[in-house]
């Protein structure tokens, strides 16, 4: 009797054991058999966009540069002023009884208050001359010194930057229309500023052989801001190398 029922014992253990057996490989089949979930990634943050600014070409077309009455006309021994007579229709006042275009007469006052307020005080020794004065101060200075000198120096009537009226001669502490002015504290100061109002030192001396004329720490010339600022930028000193005009010591 005892041994029948160990039998029957172990016989409902191993059943039991056999039926533990597939339902863990029921188990085991079920999850082979179920779709996976999809894997997840994280979204990959990619470099932002950078613009890189367009590099802007400055605009040479903006004005006239044989037109007398615009700021960027360029006069010189081989491109005279047309009409050779030509008189401009804005002069404004700059102290000293000289004058100037309304638009360089106002730039210059603007410089020459940042200048006094600076301990510079400025003046202006020449502005705008009408051909006729210009054929006094060119015969003048033929008389003095000849003609060959007075080329080097003085522009022949209708040739010259002072007609336009965007030109000025400027004087400080005593010296007037003068190589000094280069040496005066004021004078540095004006060939170091000048650009921020639209003027350029026309006549230096490294440029004698483009602009036909020697050194004149006093000649500045009204361009216009913009101009101004760009050839300072470009390290341009003359408006015929900017333009890629002709220039030079001789007349046409």
């Amino acid at each position: 009797m005892y041994n029948e029922v160990n039998m029957t014992r172990r016989t409902l253990v191993g059943i039991s054991l056999v039926a533990m057996l597939v339902m863990v490989l029921l188990l085991l089949v079920k999850e082979a058999a179920a779709p996976s979930a999809p894997k997840v990634t994280a979204p990959t943050k990619s470099a932002p966009r950078t613009t890189q600014p367009k590099a802007t070409t400055f605009d040479k077309t903006q004005f006239s540069t044989t037109d007398p009455s615009s700021p960027w006309v360029v006069v010189n021994k081989q491109h005279p002023l047309s009409p050779i007579d030509y008189t401009p229709n804005d002069l404004m006042p700059v102290g000293n009884g000289q004058q100037m275009r309304a638009e360089a007469a106002t730039a210059l006052k603007t410089m020459f208050s940042d200048a006094q307020a600076g301990g510079y005080t400025l003046v202006a020794d020449s502005g705008y001359r009408s051909y006729s004065t210009q054929v006094s101060t060119y015969n003048s200075e033929v008389k003095a010194y000849g003609q060959a000198k007075a080329d080097s120096e003085s522009a022949r009537p209708g040739y010259s930057e002072h007609q336009t009226g965007w030109a000025v001669d400027i004087g400080a502490d005593g010296c007037h229309v003068a190589d000094c002015f280069g040496d005066l504290p004021a004078g540095q100061w004006v060939q170091a500023n000048s650009y921020k109002y639209g003027f350029i030192w026309r006549y230096t001396s490294d440029n004698t052989d483009v602009t036909g004329y020697r050194a004149e720490a006093w000649h500045f010339r009204y361009i216009g801001a913009a101009l101004a600022a760009e050839m300072h930028k470009e390290g341009i000193t003359t408006l015929e190398q900017f333009f890629n005009i002709s220039g030079g010591p001789n007349y046409n």
